[in-house]
């Protein structure tokens, strides 16, 4: 049966019942194929990031990452997992972080070099996590001043906490549509089990910076409200692609840059190229729930600007500014389709070229009528 056969108007109906991973998408977003690829222009790195050898630069040396060998003995549910998302259940059960990180970095390279199955496995409620930091909600975390930090120790710990959340959502993703693999194709499992092998050597390098700076990971409150928007999409794959790597992941593109200024001004260089390097990286991530919310849009005929904002309404999730529309634009991730400020602009620059046509018209027509009289 070809794709096009698969995803007919009765097929796409019965997806859309029994699949949750596509509930969400209203009629209204209905559209041809061909309408929701005009806005699209993928990351010209994506194919090069999917075809990059295993990165273990899990550590941050004197002139930037550098390899550091699996060097961990895993308990025997680990050795005898025979799936990715078997392992991916484990990474989400462990609570220590950097255990978690090991894990995670093992469970990518076996599926890389192992031909390792994705299988089908079901992720827990929530994320094993360790006693610190104690989580609050996001108006409790301390001002700098008053977190007892040094002010580039304390944008870290922020920065490894996002980092740590992060891998957690990768494998959920993973895990949780694993079920939907015929629909999703390996390819999916296979970017976000990649997404996940990235964020885990982005929290190993902020904990190793940390150390160097006299702190540990829970040495002050971090809120929650990451795994509160995971929660929420929690049952449908197009709303878990529009939340995660389209708002929050793209926050990152937005945040990273002023976090290097600030880390510069303060003095601090070696922070500051960790973290550009960090946000350098996450533009893959974002391009990556980019190409895949696409995807599932296109396979259900339905337009992406529309759906995205449909979804963000539905799950109550609030786009903030201000906007790094540069790296948004690299990974491809069009403007109009979260910054309304865009589509009001564009509509009055074509009233604006309307009124000049018929003020033009006018001008003529009152020229015509001069000369005839």
């Amino acid at each position: 049966m070809s794709l096009k056969q698969m995803f007919s108007p009765p097929v796409r109906c019965a997806l859309c019942f029994n699949y949750p991973l596509l509930r969400s998408v209203k009629a209204n977003s209905l559209c041809s194929s061909s309408s929701s690829s005009i806005e699209y222009q993928p990351w010209t790195g994506l194919q090069s990031w999917r075809e990059s050898s295993l990165n273990n630069n899990r550590t941050w040396g004197s002139n930037g990452p550098e390899q550091s060998p699996l060097s961990q003995s895993f308990d025997d549910d680990v050795i005898s997992a025979s799936s990715l998302s078997e392992l991916g259940t484990l990474v989400l059960s462990t609570s220590d972080p950097l255990t978690k990180c090991k894990l995670s970095h093992l469970a990518y390279t076996r599926w890389r070099r192992e031909n390792f199955p994705l299988g089908v496995s079901t992720p827990p409620d929530r994320p094993a996590r360790p006693p610190k930091p104690n989580l609050v909600s996001p108006k409790e975390v301390p001002a700098p001043k008053k977190s007892g930090l040094p002010l580039n120790a304390y944008m870290l710990h922020n920065l490894a906490h996002v980092e740590l959340n992060a891998i957690d959502l990768a494998w959920d993703t993973v895990v949780r549509f694993s079920q939907y693999s015929d629909v999703l194709g390996d390819g999916f499992f296979a970017d976000f089990a990649h997404v996940a092998d990235d964020e885990s050597r982005h929290f190993s390098w902020c904990s190793q910076r940390l150390a160097e700076l006299g702190v540990s990971y829970g040495d002050m409150p971090a809120h929650n409200l990451l795994w509160r928007e995971c929660e929420k999409s929690s049952g449908d794959v197009a709303a878990r692609l529009a939340v995660i790597p389209l708002v929050q992941e793209a926050r990152g593109l937005d945040a990273g840059p002023r976090l290097v200024q600030k880390l510069i001004g303060f003095g601090d260089c070696r922070t500051s190229n960790i973290v550009s390097r960090i946000a350098d990286e996450e533009v893959a991530h974002v391009a990556v729930g980019v190409f895949w919310f696409i995807s599932v849009c296109r396979r259900l005929g339905r337009v992406p600007c529309v759906t995205f904002k449909d979804l963000l309404k539905e799950y109550n999730v609030e786009v903030k500014g201000p906007f790094n529309y540069s790296a948004r634009e690299e990974a491809g991730l069009p403007r109009h389709w979260y910054d309304d400020s865009k589509e009001l602009l564009d509509k009055s620059k074509q009233l604006s070229e309307v009124h000049d046509r018929l003020a033009c018209i006018i001008s003529m027509e009152k020229e015509n009528s001069s000369l005839n009289s």
